[in-house]
């Protein structure tokens, strides 16, 4: 029977590059995104490259009030739900634009969190499912640099967190937390970025498959270190800490 992934945010790096890996193992592949027409395009060069059946399917993550008809219209309920929705913002203009930082809280953490759990019901009532968020280190601990993003970031763990421990009395469905780290995107563009803790998107999309389909992993650093660097950054005192201007 032909598996199906649903990829919320198909206009990503990420995203496409995922999507892009399940369809090279022959996985029918929904993708959801707001730009339809980018996502289109991402539809017809994976498609190309692999043979797989590619949809579009209109998606916006901060319209909750339309997950449930979006649940219904979908052809199939998918064996596996990725979400890589997400949005780095501005720190210094999240500090004194309301809305700004309004918008990033729910990209990252409200409409993702209330999709998924949406979604996951549905999965838990089928009795199989793998629900995947791509969440990040950032959420491991606040940072005076991007803390609007991070604390989003923490949100999302946490509910996936959540999420895993309560379907876990359902041993056929499982949720997976993704924390890439640094990653080289268009969202990264002009950062200076480390080269040793920087992924490329299909890095991440290799993670994401061997995570979810192949070892049934509850937490995914997609380079190790990130797990290392983040243990030794929640460690430091408050008191040293707040002196970094990390």
């Amino acid at each position: 029977m032909e598996k199906t992934l649903l990829l919320l945010g198909g206009t990503s790096d990420i995203g496409r590059a995922t999507a892009q890996r399940y369809a090279e193992a022959g996985w029918r592949i929904l993708l959801a995104a707001r730009d339809v027409e980018m996502a289109e395009r991402n539809a017809r060069d994976i498609s190309t490259r692999t043979s797989a059946s590619v949809a579009v399917h209109p998606f916006d993550v901060l319209d909750t009030g339309s997950f449930t008809a979006f649940i219904e219209r979908l052809p199939v309920l998918p064996q596996t739900i990725v979400c890589v929705v997400g949005m780095l913002g501005e720190q210094s203009r999240a500090e004194s634009e309301m809305t700004h930082a309004t918008t990033i809280l729910r990209t990252n953490f409200e409409g993702p969190a209330l999709f998924l759990g949406l979604i996951a019901d549905r999965c838990a009532d089928r009795g199989s499912g793998t629900i995947v968020g791509v969440s990040s280190v950032a959420g491991d601990r606040g940072r005076a640099s991007n803390y609007v993003y991070g604390s989003a970031k923490a949100g999302f763990t946490a509910f996936l967190s959540g999420l895993r421990n309560r379907l876990a009395r359902n041993a056929k469905v499982h949720v997976v937390t993704v924390k890439p780290g640094f990653v080289r995107t268009r969202m990264t563009a002009g950062m200076p970025l480390p080269g040793p803790l920087t992924a490329e998107p299909a890095e991440v999309a290799r993670a994401i498959y061997r995570g979810a389909e192949e070892r049934r992993a509850d937490v995914v650093y997609v380079r190790p270190v990130w797990r290392l660097v983040m243990a030794i950054i929640r460690a430091i005192p408050e008191a040293i800490f707040k002196r970094l201007g990390l």
